[in-house]
């Protein structure tokens, strides 16, 4: 079935529908990409978004389950080249289209992804909607007044408080603000036992555990409408070890007195390059955000930047056991090369 892919500054795009059939309105972004598109398709922090693959095939080695980053997707809609219809690996389940439609995700393939990355570059991220055939300006306005993505953290957010790998040598109180897998497994591994607190917990259930380290996840959407855990992070500042990555190093930085900024086409994907101001090495990173921190205060320094646009990738604080990063140390999907990050975070514990 045809449809079209529609920014909100009026390009059209037509392809082939494929998943879920139903029309959708979603934040237009790219992912760089040229594997993991399984990861991608399951992490929350693409919730509320349409999400552009710029390598051209995507399903080749298909869907095994064991791989997802959260139990469902929660992006709106995915956006192709070619999709493979036969994919070939051993440890496949299903090919893309049926995943895509057992998640309620909506696929559009045949589109020239190289045009489309291009004009968000240009323009910068925008709203879009994927639509049948061929509707009018009015119906894609329509569509694209539905858009609503203030409330995609806790859309994603654990709905209840749980432990993982108990019992465990460094007790960790998680504030899931839209976490991916690979984050509680890299913990798991160096022998924390995590108990997973929602965004919108408050300050004394992470207070009543007595943890030995706070730590905050990735997560979607922008860090001012987070449920109040900037104030949940300034009530436990001096109390605990603070440490985050991505939405959890914003919502730190925030807590700290910096300020947030929403960058032009954000980073998605991974293969972008940061520099380590510790050690001066650079290293290959997995990203997904559109928000960056900045403004720091007396107190705040920049431990890690981006090479290629000069942006921050990590903080902290000169005094305080409080560190974050921007980037994914547990990659999922993309390079390991910062995976030592974690260990450099649990140092903070005494």
């Amino acid at each position: 079935m045809k449809a079209q892919l529609i920014l909100e500054n009026g390009v059209r795009f037509e392809g082939r529908l494929f998943g879920a059939d139903k029309e959708i309105a979603g934040e237009v972004v790219f992912t760089t990409g040229m594997t993991g598109y399984q990861e991608t398709l399951t992490d929350p922090s693409f919730a509320g978004q349409i999400v552009t693959m710029t390598f051209p095939l995507i399903g080749n080695y298909g869907i095994n389950l064991e791989d997802n980053e959260a139990k469902h997707t929660n992006l709106k809609g995915f956006v192709v080249r070619e999709k493979a219809d036969y994919p070939s690996n051993f440890r496949n389940e299903m090919n893309l289209d049926d995943f895509l439609k057992e998640q309620g995700v909506v696929g559009l393939e045949g589109v020239d992804t190289r045009a489309l990355t291009r004009i968000i570059r240009e323009h910068g991220v925008m709203n879009g909607v994927i639509m049948k055939g061929n509707p009018t300006d009015e119906e894609v306005k329509s569509l694209m007044e539905t858009l609503n993505n203030k409330n995609v953290i806790m859309e994603t957010t654990a709905k209840e408080v749980y432990t993982v790998n108990e019992p465990g040598k460094v007790k960790v109180a998680f504030i899931d603000m839209g976490a991916k897998q690979g984050i509680i497994r890299d913990l798991a591994k160096r022998d924390c036992a995590i108990t997973v607190f929602p965004a919108d917990t408050k300050p004394e259930d992470i207070e009543a555990i007595n943890p030995d380290l706070v730590f905050l996840s990735n997560g979607p959407g922008d860090p001012l409408d987070a449920p109040g855990t900037v104030d949940t992070v300034k009530a436990l500042i001096g109390k605990f070890p603070i440490c985050g990555i991505c939405m959890g190093h914003q919502i730190i930085g925030l807590a700290l007195g910096c300020k947030t900024k929403k960058l032009k086409f954000g980073h998605h994907g991974g293969n972008h390059p940061v520099k380590d101001l510790e050690t001066g090495n650079v290293y290959i990173t997995s990203q997904n955000h559109n928000y960056i921190v900045s403004d720091y205060p007396d107190g705040v320094e920049e431990t890690f930047v981006n090479v290629n646009d000069g942006t921050c990738e990590g903080i902290r604080h000169k005094t305080l056991p409080i560190q974050s990063v921007q980037f994914h140390p547990e990659a999922s999907p993309g390079p390991l090369d910062t995976a030592y990050v974690f260990d450099r975070f649990l140092k903070e514990v005494k």
